[in-house]
């Protein structure tokens, strides 16, 4: 063992879209300090899409091709879910590492913004700053990665900023049938911030559980085009949220209840505003949980947005997490509780 690895363990948390030089610094120095290191993949359970490319099982392999024999033997790496609620998601983590049975923990990491005031959460670690190395980010990468237009000349940009050995795994991935489509809908996105901003938006959502089920539309166009969603879309301004709310149901889904059976129904509503929910921007929205005492839900029919309506058994939706479009399992699970 070496000499600085005083740590029981050092804990590295991101998202890691790709594992870029600046990661492999802070992983070196969590390696050196700690006997085992965790290696926290979050936004581990959500849908493809341009800003989570990879699935948590490819990030783990892509930073394990970066590391030798002896090094994978120190390094476990850990999913975890978003849950649009820092306290929350930092207890959640906490609780698994003090479980693990390790007792001095170190927390390895850069405040780089606010988005990195999450590192702030852990009282109970010792918090092991790194500099930033150089002004390389993941956001960047990807950029560059969707937009190349010439192969050679995107590997000559990306060389210096990744580890050899992600460098090829892109290569390799990028062949497969996940990347045409997220390449679309990272310029669709563009596109999308040209025209309208990146925000503040209002929206409103509504999760209609009806006989153990719960109302889903399938989205018909991007962000997120082929996604399960909850009805929903942008308040007008001459509407209120729970008068939005019922409009967007009716035009994605043909729901046919009056609107004093659906008020009669509500039974709760919550705002979800995390900056990072949604690629299109800061967008603030109002979910209204109408909950249906009927055995027979009513018939739908996708319209508008929706690609497709349709009512899904309640029971199913927790192993259908990574099909859901944006924050909207999270919202659901907020009123149904599906998942830890």
């Amino acid at each position: 063992m070496s000499d600085l690895q005083t740590f029981d363990a050092a804990v590295l948390i991101g998202r890691f879209q790709p594992f870029h030089n600046g990661h492999a610094a802070l992983l070196a120095r969590a390696l050196e300090i700690a006997r085992h290191v965790i290696v926290v993949l979050g936004s581990a359970y959500g849908a493809r899409s341009p800003k989570n490319p990879f699935n948590w099982e490819e990030r783990a392999a892509m930073i394990g091709a970066t590391l030798n024999e002896a090094q994978r033997a120190q390094v476990s790496f850990l999913p975890m879910r978003d849950y649009y609620d820092d306290a929350r998601w930092a207890q959640r983590l906490t609780d698994l590492v003090r479980a693990a049975g390790h007792k001095k923990v170190a927390l390895v990491g850069h405040l780089k913004d606010a988005s990195s005031q999450y590192l702030n959460r852990f009282p109970e670690w010792d918090f092991v700053a790194e500099p930033r190395r150089g002004e390389v980010d993941a956001k960047t990468i990807r950029g560059i990665w969707f937009e190349g237009e010439d192969e050679s000349v995107t590997r000559a940009l990306l060389t210096p900023l990744l580890p050899e050995p992600v460098l090829h795994y892109l290569r390799g991935w990028q062949r497969l049938p996940y990347f045409a489509p997220l390449g679309e809908e990272h310029h669709a996105l563009e596109e999308y911030h040209k025209h309208w901003g990146r925000g503040p938006f209002v929206t409103v959502d509504a999760v209609v559980r009806a006989a153990d089920q719960v109302l889903l539309v399938r989205r018909g166009k991007a962000p997120g085009k082929g996604l399960l969603a909850l009805p929903g879309g942008f308040l007008d301004g001459h509407e209120r949220v729970l008068q939005g709310a019922i409009r967007e149901l009716r035009e994605e889904t043909g729901f046919a209840l009056l609107d004093s059976e659906l008020e009669a129904a509500l039974a709760g509503i919550a705002v979800f505003d995390h900056p990072e929910r949604s690629l299109r921007g800061r967008t603030i929205t109002h979910a209204h949980f109408f909950d249906l005492k009927i055995s027979r839900p009513p018939a739908v029919e996708g319209a508008d947005d929706a690609a497709e309506a349709r009512w899904v058994p309640v029971a199913e939706l927790a192993a259908r997490e990574s099909e859901f479009f944006e924050d909207h399992f999270n919202i659901l699970n907020h009123f149904l509780t599906l998942a830890p």
